[in-house]
Parts: C-alpha cells; structure tokens; sequence
C-alpha cells in the first residue's frame, strides 16, 4: 500500500509559515482531510459561527475535491467548537452542504488554536 500525501507545505499558517503537515492523505480509497479552520491566506476570516462554519467547510470540502473526491464519499467528520452555544447555528450550516448526503459525525467543545470559533476535518472512501 501507498500513501498519498496532498497539500504538503501548501498550507500557510499565520504570518504566512508553512504548516508541517500534508493538507490530506490518501491510501486504498480512504482519504484523511487534516483540520480546516475559517483561514484564507493564513488568516482566520469570518465574523460570528455562522461565517466560519462556512468558510471552514469550504475549506475541507476543496481538499476532498482536489484529491479527486466528493461530498458523497465523506464517512465522517469531526467538529470543534469554542463555544458549546454555537452547535445549533452550526447545525443549520451543515445541513446546508450535507443534508443530501449525511455522514456520522462527531461534534465536541474545545479551545482553538488559533482564534477562531470551529474547525472541521473528516474521512473519506472510495472504491479504489
């Protein structure tokens, strides 16, 4: 088995440093999306849960889709909120992008790294 390594030093951290991690990885048609946070250019961006949510999911879903994949294919995601109050606005954003095509899902309070108020990862399959 191969492991596939997409993103490597693509992804910027603040101030513009190269993250040391692969964006995803892939072997036997799982693929493994590292965490998204509402950042574009090394930036958190968005105001409020809402925003973010968005932003973040858009992130991971680029990644599942430059490696050849699609919100179908997603088994599952996990999910970090700073904030335990945000879970139903960040509900009603993930129905918008998963409602078709559900996947199990973990969904847990946690301080950020960086000053933002969700991260989203998850893994996908498909038949190789």
């Amino acid at each position: 088995m191969s492991i596939k390594r997409h993103g490597v030093g693509e992804g910027k951290g603040n101030g513009q440093k190269a993250l040391p991690f692969a964006k995803a990885t892939e072997a036997d048609g799982w693929l493994y999306v590292s965490g998204q946070t509402p950042m574009r250019d090394g930036e958190v961006v968005g105001n409020g849960i809402v925003e973010q949510s968005r932003i973040a999911i858009e992130n991971m879903l680029k990644i599942v889709e430059d490696a050849g994949y699609s919100a179908a294919d997603i088994m599952r995601i996990g999910v970090w909120l700073d904030d335990a109050r945000d879970f139903w606005s960040f509900n009603g954003v993930f129905e918008e992008y998963f409602s078709e095509n559900p996947p199990a899902r973990a969904c847990v309070q946690s301080s950020m790294v960086v000053d933002c108020k969700v991260e989203v990862d998850c893994i996908a399959f498909r038949k190789a």
